[in-house]
């Protein structure tokens, strides 16, 4: 089985305001991913929050998705993605499927063939790329667990991905590429930010 989690307990510095809670068009951006994972066959979804994040949280729950909050979220984005995969493990999770809540424009279509793809794959990591540019979701599957977990957190999952195969996927779906990270970004793709 695989699990899905999305990082969502950054401090937005450069956004401004949380990210999760944005509009993306009919929907919220943690909304509208926890969507495109369950319709990609991602059945358990996982979101790491910021602790106290509390209308956050409501939107996850709204979307039958677990939140776990992360109590050492300003240690960087390392530190959520263990904060996931400690939730997420269990003995019939053999890989997760991660994702980013500033990265909401992924498609269902992408989460099925990186499923697809990591199913025959003998990569133990596995990257959605668009017009040859590097995004998300990233599967990691469980011969990688304890090195994430092991990781130095000033460097990230960078030295992991250059310890073990990555294959990237190259999917037709720019939404892998999309990062939203400043105000800027927002408007340039929805237009004026606002929270529903």
């Amino acid at each position: 089985m695989t699990r899905g989690i999305v990082l969502a307990a950054g401090s937005s510095t450069r956004m401004g305001r949380a990210k999760g809670l944005l509009s993306a068009g009919d929907r919220t951006f943690i909304r509208r991913i926890l969507d495109a994972l369950a319709a990609g066959g991602i059945a358990d979804r996982l979101v790491v929050t910021r602790p106290g994040d509390r209308a956050l949280i409501v939107e996850v729950e709204a979307a039958a998705a677990r939140a776990v909050p992360n109590p050492r979220a300003d240690e960087g984005q390392l530190s959520s993605l263990i904060a996931g995969l400690d939730a997420a493990d269990a003995p019939d999770v053999d890989a997760v499927l991660v994702t980013l809540v500033d990265v909401p424009l992924v498609e269902a279509s992408t989460v099925r063939e990186l499923l697809r793809r990591a199913a025959v794959s003998p990569a133990p990591i596995l990257r959605a790329v668009h017009a040859g540019r590097h995004g998300h979701p990233v599967v990691f599957k469980r011969a990688v667990f304890d090195a994430l977990r092991h990781a130095d957190p000033s460097l990230g999952a960078k030295p992991v991905f250059r310890a073990f195969e990555v294959e990237n996927v190259e999917v037709g779906d720019p939404g892998v590429v999309e990062d939203i990270d400043t105000p800027a970004d927002y408007e340039r793709l929805f237009g004026p930010a606002r929270a529903d």
